[in-house]
């Protein structure tokens, strides 16, 4: 089984973050894919196949399968588009979770085009701020995470965070945002439940991020960062009902899986 893995939304090697993406002629037993995504040991693996025009990619962390990933699926699109011979500047894949998902390509530059996440504030109950020091201003629920919104920006860099504590809230995780000093907003993303502590660049969750902060500053076309000690810069507009989330990576490897 073939295996890359690339660095997404950087644009350098060993910033941003590391994705391993393996392209298939078939499924395989899940519980193989959740083994190969275990010994990989990233945030998450894309496996993809080919179906007539578009191709069909699941995502899985070292611990479960996920709905959605921004960086992987980035990934998936630059061993395409620059190593597995995909003709054209557009890339349609398809999500038995997320349905319809899309990459095009310019220049450098990758673009997903994602579905907006469909979230709702909630009260700052101590059960879901009791893991964050400070605390935040505001909270909301996503279909898969919590958003916990924060003053300014070094708070988000400076936070407190009790994984023992978050590790018990249910969903994928908690991203955590305020407004940037250089870009329109930053965040962070812990998903210990999911077996990431932290996430470097989490593309996923701009689809919860940028509705939220283009409602905030008015914007449709919207630059962010994300804060872990890798970072990742990414651009984001507001389409209504999607959200593009745009950036660029880095091969840093491929090689071959032997499963037998």
């Amino acid at each position: 089984m073939k295996i890359y893995q690339v660095d997404a939304f950087t644009d350098k090697l060993f910033g941003g973050n590391p994705a391993a993406v393996c392209p298939l002629d078939h499924w395989p037993a899940d519980s193989l894919l959740q083994q190969i995504a275990m010994e990989n040991n990233l945030a998450e693996t894309a496996f993809y196949i080919k179906q007539g025009d578009q191709y069909e990619i699941r995502w899985f962390t070292p611990a479960v399968e996920v709905d959605l990933c921004g960086h992987a699926t980035l990934a998936a699109a630059y061993v395409l588009f620059h190593h597995e011979g995909h003709s054209g500047n557009e890339i349609h894949f398809h999500s038995h979770r997320s349905g319809k998902l899309s990459v095009t390509k310019q220049d450098d530059l990758l673009s997903l085009n994602f579905p907006v996440d469909e979230f709702r504030e909630v009260p700052l109950f101590d059960w879901l701020t009791e893991g964050f020091d400070p605390k935040p201003l505001e909270a909301f629920q996503g279909k898969t995470d919590y958003m916990l919104v924060f003053e300014k920006e070094q708070q988000i860099r400076d936070l407190k965070v009790d994984f023992g504590i978050i590790s018990g809230l249910d969903g994928r995780g908690v991203i955590v945002t305020a407004p940037g000093k250089d870009v329109d907003f930053v965040s962070r993303f812990f998903a210990p439940q999911s077996g990431i502590p932290e996430d470097p660049v989490t593309g996923s969750a701009h689809t919860t991020l940028t509705p939220y902060w283009s409602q905030k500053t008015g914007k449709q076309n919207l630059t962010a960062r994300q804060l872990s000690a890798r970072g990742g810069y990414l651009k984001c507009k507001n389409l209504g009902d999607r959200i593009e989330i745009s950036g660029t990576a880095k091969l840093y490897l491929k090689g071959e899986i032997f499963t037998a």
